[in-house]
C-alpha cells in the first residue's frame, strides 16, 4: 500500500470521485449531497491523499481545515471493486494521522443516513467517532449524521 499526497490530475482519480457522487446522489436527496466535486477538492484549504495497491487506485480522502485545531475529513472513498479489504480503515487512519500532524486535535465528518451508509457509520463508530450535532455551515437535515473525535 502505498499513501500520496494527490493533486488530483490522474484519471483513475477522477473516475473514482465521479464513482462517489454518483453514489451520493443515488442514495441521498440532492439537497442533501454534502461531497465535493475535483474542482471543490482542489481548494486551498484541503489536503487529498489516495492509496494505491500497485497501480490500482484503492482509495482516496481528504482533511478540510475548519479553523486552526480541526479539520473535515471528506471524500472517503474505497473503490466499489476493491471494498471489504481494509483499504477504507487504512485510509481513515491515514486521514487521522495527516490531521494530527496538521495540528488539528478535533475531526469532525458528515455521512448520509440511508441504509448504503451503514459500512461508513461502523467504520467511524470503530474509529471512535461520536454522534455531534451539525458543524462549520451543516444544518440539521434528516439525510445527514454528524461526527466528531478528539484526535
Amino acid at each position: 500500500m502505498n499513501f500520496k499526497l494527490d493533486d488530483l490530475s490522474h484519471p483513475a482519480v477522477a473516475r473514482l470521485l465521479h464513482e462517489h457522487l454518483e453514489d451520493m446522489y443515488d442514495n441521498s436527496p440532492a439537497d442533501s449531497v454534502h461531497a465535493l466535486d475535483l474542482a471543490r477538492l482542489k481548494q486551498g484549504d484541503i489536503r487529498f491523499y489516495t492509496l494505491w495497491q500497485g497501480d490500482t487506485l484503492a482509495a482516496c480522502g481528504a482533511v478540510r481545515q475548519l479553523d486552526l485545531h480541526s479539520g473535515e475529513i471528506k471524500s472517503m472513498r474505497a473503490s466499489r471493486s476493491l471494498r471489504g479489504r481494509g483499504f477504507g480503515h487504512a485510509m481513515l487512519m491515514h486521514l487521522e494521522q495527516e490531521a494530527r500532524r496538521l495540528g488539528f486535535t478535533r475531526l469532525y465528518l458528515e455521512t448520509g443516513t440511508a441504509k448504503y451508509f451503514l459500512p461508513a457509520q461502523r467504520l467511524y463508530l470503530a474509529h471512535g467517532f461520536e454522534m455531534c450535532a451539525p458543524f462549520g455551515h451543516y444544518r440539521e437535515d434528516p439525510h445527514s449524521l454528524f461526527m466528531s473525535k478528539m484526535l
